[in-house]
């Protein structure tokens, strides 16, 4: 049992039922389910499993140190990786039967080359930037790495199986870009077979594509956050507008109760001074564990909001670097020990991960990911 007074309850359950919720809405397409930075910080192998378990076939893995973790940790499914710089372990990826994405002539060089030296088939995706203007080869420099890429397809060395991309506004479906990119995308997927690419899969389509936009579905969608029950258009609706549960509960035991009078500072910088005599908790969690600083609170405005005793209360003062203060009020009657929800699935009433991005400034995908390695990860209600 762990030491620490606080935890991240994960409910696997609920994330395989979410992954089935997203095959279902994209009836058409295989579902990858990607599971980079830690599973969204919920555990990499964990999630990986249970999303495989919800009938995703694919695993997206954004560095090709997570995709190896899956391998080792015994992970089925395909899995994609796709950020990775000169000198990377390609060889390590490519007998791991890892899928690899190519985006320059570099990369290119450099999986063949491991191609040759493993004996393996390199499978890739060829990534074009559609106009997000991040990842991608241009489409300008699309047909040579294309054909680069299909010269060393006829000597054995890869297979080119997709062609994918990346959508810059998403959230926002009928924003002119999204038509925008699925044109020059369909664009590089007729320019990738007129010069005889047999493609397995064409994936454009991101958590927010896949719960809205059928149109981008293609072959394979590539929800992230959805896949963890977090909206990705939260002005278009919550995680229940679109069937989805959110996952991850993160909850503290209070580890002072203690009485302060009118006028009394709390925390750094006095930020917020106590306008009657009251009660003040201390929750075990602060930045360093995650907990935005920006959801700091004063007289005026409440911090980041937490649930105690049935009731929703908001941080006092300032988020300090390992804990947070509530003023839980006169005569209040939690004892050390008792426990403060900051944010859950909202169902019975808790904050949301959503409520903490608003106090913040920020998204939910921040929030969650962001909580701090010390936390423990506890896993709930599916094979690990």
């Amino acid at each position: 049992m762990s030491a620490f007074p606080a935890r991240a309850v994960v409910d696997l359950a609920a994330l395989s039922a979410n992954v089935s919720v997203l095959a279902d809405l994209a009836p058409g397409a295989a579902v990858m389910a990607v599971v980079k930075a830690d599973g969204y910080g919920h555990g990499l192998v964990p999630s990986a499993r249970a999303a495989l378990a919800g009938g995703a076939t694919w695993l997206g893995a954004a560095q090709i140190g997570e995709a190896l973790a899956l391998r080792a940790a015994g992970v089925g499914g395909r899995v994609l990786t796709w950020l990775y710089a000169p000198g990377a372990p390609l060889a390590a990826a490519l007998e791991a039967d890892v899928d690899v994405s190519v985006a320059a002539p570099w990369a290119l060089e450099e999986i063949l080359a491991a191609a040759r030296v493993t004996g393996r088939t390199a499978r890739l995706h060829v990534k074009v930037d559609t106009g997000l203007g991040r990842g991608g080869s241009t489409p300008r420099d699309l047909e040579d790495l294309i054909d680069l890429a299909l010269a060393a397809q006829a000597e054995g060395l890869c297979e080119v199986v997709g062609i994918w991309s990346h959508l810059a506004w998403a959230d926002a479906p009928d924003h002119p870009t999204v038509l925008a990119q699925a044109a020059v995308f369909d664009d590089a997927v007729a320019l990738a077979e007129r010069r005889g690419a047999r493609l397995e899969v064409r994936h454009l389509a991101n958590s927010a594509a896949t719960l809205t936009n059928p149109a981008m579905h293609y072959d394979l969608v590539r929800p992230g956050i959805a896949v963890f029950g977090l909206s990705p258009v939260p002005r278009l609706g919550g995680p229940g507008d679109f069937g989805l549960v959110p996952v991850m509960r993160l909850e503290a035991e209070l580890v002072l109760v203690k009485e302060v009078p009118a006028g009394h500072g709390v925390s750094y910088g006095h930020q917020y001074v106590t306008p009657r005599a009251t009660v003040l908790g201390l929750i075990p969690l602060g930045y360093a564990d995650g907990v935005p600083r920006h959801a700091s609170g004063n007289g005026e405005t409440w911090g980041g909001p937490v649930q105690v005793g049935g009731r929703r209360l908001g941080v006092a003062g300032r988020v300090c670097m390992d804990q947070v203060v509530l003023d839980l009020g006169p005569g209040a009657r939690e004892r050390a020990g008792d426990r403060a929800v900051l944010f859950g699935s909202g169902q019975d009433g808790e904050p949301t991960a959503e409520d903490w991005a608003r106090a913040a400034g920020t998204i939910s995908y921040e929030i969650v990911t962001r909580v701090g390695a010390r936390v423990p990860r506890v896993h709930v209600g599916g094979a690990l």
